[in-house]
């Protein structure tokens, strides 16, 4: 018998009427928000207008779902290979956090650039609400059991029992499989309270977002060791390999920018995350 503890039933939707809505939608959704006051909260301070950053997010909401499943088919393409418009399905599942991510920034720091506004210290502003939105989407992941991993015997594990789950578990009823998603949001948890404490210091801008790129891209790639997914060379999952270069990106960028360079002055943004205790 597994010494795992966590057996809770999953709710994988909630009925309204006809209407049927998954937890982990009202998780992402939740998530979305509460990083955006997060990042309101800084951007008004930087005397951005609410209407630049308003219009920027509805823009990134849009090319996170459309990345988001992009690059989840892309990473399963064996799964579409003889049926291809079946990648269109969204509405039974498959997307990726970190396809997600990158394609709302893509979209929205070119769209804030245009108008005048410094990357580095918006980047530093939406760094606690990157890390809150995680943390709050991966409690809906949770929920409804998503991200199953492999068999364990690790105390945090799932217990596997016949009830539905949001992705199958492989172990027999019984047994247990590491949730990376909880794993996935402790790490997020500390990192939210790094960066909140970070901000309350003098900092040279960008620092709060390579710290947030640096460490939940390492947390990633330790992380998807436990999950079952496709992987492409080396025994690692696509987004290993995307969180690897990020991380190594994110250092190299960190140590450049800091050698023999002394402190700037603490921007609005840097400030603003700290008050945000």
């Amino acid at each position: 018998m597994s010494l795992a503890f966590l057996d809770y039933a999953a709710i994988v939707e909630l009925k309204l009427g006809p209407l049927a809505i998954s937890p982990h939608g009202i998780g992402t959704a939740f998530g979305f928000l509460a990083g955006a006051k997060l990042l309101l909260g800084a951007t008004r301070r930087m005397s951005i207008p609410d209407d630049h950053i308003l219009t920027a997010l509805t823009r990134a909401i849009i090319a996170a779902l459309v990345g988001a499943r992009l690059a989840y088919v892309l990473n399963h393409l064996g799964q579409y290979s003889d049926r291809p418009l079946e990648a269109l399905r969204v509405w039974e599942g498959g997307a990726s956090l970190l396809g997600g991510i990158t394609a709302a920034m893509a979209v929205a720091l070119p769209y804030l650039h245009r108008r005048g506004h410094p990357l580095w210290p918006l980047l530093d502003a939406a760094a606690p609400g990157l890390a809150l939105g995680i943390a709050i989407g991966r409690v809906g992941d949770l929920v409804v059991a998503d991200h199953l991993g492999k068999p364990t015997d690790f105390f945090l594990g799932y217990r596997c029992t016949d009830a539905d789950t949001s992705s199958p578990c492989v172990a027999p009823i019984g047994q247990a499989v590491h949730q990376p998603a909880l794993y996935d949001l402790a790490s997020v948890l500390v990192l939210l309270g790094l960066l909140l404490w970070l901000g309350r210091h003098r900092l040279r801008s960008g620092t709060l977002f390579l710290v947030f790129v640096a460490w939940y891209g390492a947390g990633r790639v330790v992380e998807d060791f436990f999950r079952i997914d496709e992987t492409h060379g080396l025994g690692l999952t696509a987004s290993q390999w995307f969180s690897a270069a990020a991380v190594v990106l994110a250092i190299g960028t960190l140590v450049a920018r800091r050698r023999n360079a002394a402190p700037e002055p603490r921007s609005e943004a840097t400030a603003e995350a700290g008050h945000q205790r």
